[in-house]
């Protein structure tokens, strides 16, 4: 079974649930137990689907690389745009006359 668990220790908790509660709250108890992990499984997903989102909408926010098989291209769409590496597009700041991701030369 699971995490360790022997039959024998799933039985020893039913009768001590059966000693706390009583025979006629098990079934509500066995509800709301049941309700409750459904609704953590349904958060969870909720959860997962959001960070999903998030993490697409971020890539589709990231400015597009710079083509490195052209360099008079990337050259040329560097000077317009800023400062970016003609070989990775990484952005670095105006007066850089090396990549700071890379390391190539930007001026090229």
């Amino acid at each position: 079974m699971p995490f360790g668990i022997q039959p024998w220790h799933l039985i020893v908790v039913l009768i001590v649930a059966l000693i706390i509660f009583g025979p006629s709250k098990l079934p509500q108890l066995g509800r709301s137990m049941g309700t409750f992990f459904r609704d953590l499984r349904a958060g969870a997903r909720d959860m997962n689907n959001g960070f999903k989102e998030a993490v697409q909408e971020a890539d589709a926010a990231k400015p597009a690389a710079v083509d490195a098989a052209s360099p008079a291209k990337g050259a040329e769409a560097a000077q317009e745009k800023g400062n970016f590496c003609i070989s990775c597009g990484a952005p670095n700041p105006p007066n850089a006359q090396f990549c700071n991701a890379c390391g190539k030369s930007i001026k090229g």
